[in-house]
């Protein structure tokens, strides 16, 4: 049987119940509570079954069309533990992801593809040793329903350039993983003054200013012989970067230390971007600056049901 057009949304959120079994006690409220950013208003959003029940997600699934889903553990990951637990934790929560995805039905007329695919966690914290990270992008290269990972843009504390991920980028490389990279850290509270201007504008600019970090290391990492497969795919359309290709490739051709083989346009056009841009014409003018094979859908409904 041809295997016809499927619409698939790869840019969508879950909070599995062991997860918010763990934001309960750290907010000290009634019920999970998630902070991305800090002084957000009411005390953050309630986290509840909303987030992972199989009924509602289907229901929307089938409203909107959707055929295939990847959802991915949604931020702040793991990011906020000590190493060990944090290993611990991502562990379990891809055992957990790869069996919610499992357990979804087959597509009706693709009887060899399921409804829900998977990015889920690796505990890329400052102090993991590096054998870890290892040791987790090989137990999710062995659950079927998980397709790659989702991560910040920290790194181990230096950033995602830092040499010392060179071997996990090799890793994800070789097992055919995707890397959705997924912005979740602001800019400092007093950017502009001690006026409460609400978490606005640290949302916007600090998603902004880190989706820069993305392209610096997604650049490098395409053009890397050592990994020249790895597949990267950039969350909210990559920001604000396609609308600065043009003067990010002209400061790289007059920076004497970064040294591209290509403009640096090249490297965008090998990225993948969500369609996650909130307006059809910036949706439109993403597509027009890169190639258009490489925009894809992404709803990001979990986190605009509070």
């Amino acid at each position: 049987m041809a295997l016809t057009s499927k619409l698939v949304d790869i840019h969508t959120h879950i909070y599995l119940p062991r997860y918010t079994a763990l934001l309960r006690p750290l907010t000290g409220a009634p019920e999970a509570r998630l902070l991305i950013l800090d002084r957000e208003p009411s005390g953050g959003r309630p986290v509840g079954p909303q987030y992972w029940a199989l009924d509602e997600k289907l229901r929307f699934m089938n409203t909107h069309g959707i055929d295939v889903s990847l959802v991915s553990s949604a931020n702040p990951w793991v990011d906020f533990l000590p190493p060990s637990e944090a290993q611990t934790l991502a562990s379990q929560l891809n055992y957990d992801l790869e069996e919610y995805c499992a357990g979804w039905p087959i597509l009706i007329d693709s009887p060899t593809l399921k409804r829900l695919y998977g990015f889920d966690l690796l505990p890329v914290v400052p102090g993991i040793p590096v054998p870890a990270l290892l040791e987790t992008v090989q137990q999710i290269s062995k659950l079927p329903h998980l397709k790659g990972i989702i991560m910040g843009t920290r790194g181990l504390g230096s950033g995602l350039d830092d040499e010392s991920l060179d071997p996990v980028w090799d890793a994800l490389s070789q097992a055919g993983l995707v890397v959705f990279l997924h912005p979740h850290y602001g800019v400092e509270a007093t950017t502009w003054g001690p006026k409460d201007n609400g978490h606005i504008l640290l949302w916007l600019w600090g998603f902004h200013s880190r989706r820069q970090s993305q392209q610096r290391v997604s650049s490098s990492r395409v053009s890397s012989t050592a990994s020249p497969t790895l597949r990267l795919l950039l969350a909210h359309s990559g920001g604000a970067l396609p609308q600065l290709s043009s003067r990010l490739a002209s400061c790289i051709d007059h920076d004497p230390i970064v040294a591209f083989k290509h403009d640096a346009r090249f490297y965008l056009g090998q990225l993948y971007f969500d369609a996650v841009a909130y307006g059809p014409e910036e949706i439109g003018f993403v597509s027009d600056v890169i190639a258009r094979a490489n925009s894809l859908l992404g709803q990001h409904e979990r986190l605009w049901l509070h």
